[in-house]
């Protein structure tokens, strides 16, 4: 498939995180396109708009920003205009609705949802706590967790930890290794959501092979033995079946997407509805 490029123009007065994340979401829907990004964060002066339209007029492209300041906005959007090019403030049309139903304007703070309030150290100690208890490290003060992700190797634990960790939660991740007992406190813990994260025999193999060729390892190892895999997935699924503990086919989730099921299922427990 021949792929067609484009200039794509992220233009913020913060760290340009929501817009990356939403022109990215966007840019997904097009398999056969790609963004050539031109990612410009903490713009607040003239000076470094003048930097971007010279750009822009070097090479066109859209042009997605998040500008509180008026001038710079419209600015931005009158040089867009002149130039042909699609330009839109990703927030206006969010805050034009919470203004309509709140009947108050908004206070034009750039980065106002990155000040270092209460939630911002709640998800910098859960990263902390995540990060030392990884890999079934540190196991005795698990109980501490809001939540522990147990599976064999290659079900994403630790990526998946880590950005449960970025959201607030503090997450720890216990290996299922054939031959190696579970900690015995692991079936014992009260406080923490314990979730364990399967996926097909096919997929494990798939990814343990990929593992192996980058390591330049044996290919000849129980590791990717399709049998040996699946042994070790119904021992898994039974340890899960005997606490009790809800299960996640990550088979064809993205990290985000198995992040949001635990997610749910921990808010699930935390209001009593248990689970399904």
């Amino acid at each position: 498939m021949n792929r067609r490029f484009f200039h794509l123009y992220l233009v913020s007065d913060s760290t340009g995180e929501t817009l990356i994340a939403v022109s990215r979401a966007a840019a997904a829907q097009y398999a056969s396109m790609s963004a050539i990004e031109h990612i410009y964060p903490l713009v607040r002066t003239p000076q470094q708009l003048d930097k971007i339209l010279n750009e822009l007029e070097s090479a066109p492209g859209i042009v997605l920003y998040t500008l509180v300041d008026h001038d710079l906005a419209h600015r931005l959007e009158t040089a867009c205009q002149e130039s042909g090019c699609p330009c839109l403030s990703i927030l206006d049309p969010v805050l034009n609705m919470f203004q309509a139903y709140l009947g108050t304007t908004s206070s034009l703070r750039p980065g106002a949802q990155h000040v270092l309030d209460a939630d911002y150290f709640k998800r910098i100690d859960a990263l902390n706590y995540t990060m030392m208890h990884d890999d079934g490290q540190m196991t005795d003060d698990m109980e501490l967790a809001d939540i522990v992700l147990v599976g064999i190797s290659r079900t994403s634990k630790t990526p998946t930890s880590i950005y449960l960790a970025n959201r607030g939660f503090k997450t720890g991740n216990i290996p299922l290794v054939p031959g190696i007992s579970v900690p015995p406190q692991l079936e014992r813990l009260k406080n923490p959501l314990v979730v364990g994260l399967v996926a097909s025999p096919e997929r494990i193999g798939q990814i343990r092979q990929n593992r192996l060729l980058a390591l330049n390892a044996d290919e000849d190892s129980p590791y990717i033995d399709r049998t040996a895999i699946a042994e070790e997935l119904a021992f898994s699924r039974k340890l899960c079946l005997r606490n009790n503990w809800p299960m996640i086919d990550v088979t064809r989730r993205s990290i985000e997407e198995t992040a949001a099921a635990v997610i749910d299922l921990y808010r699930s427990r935390q209001s009593g509805q248990g689970f399904e």
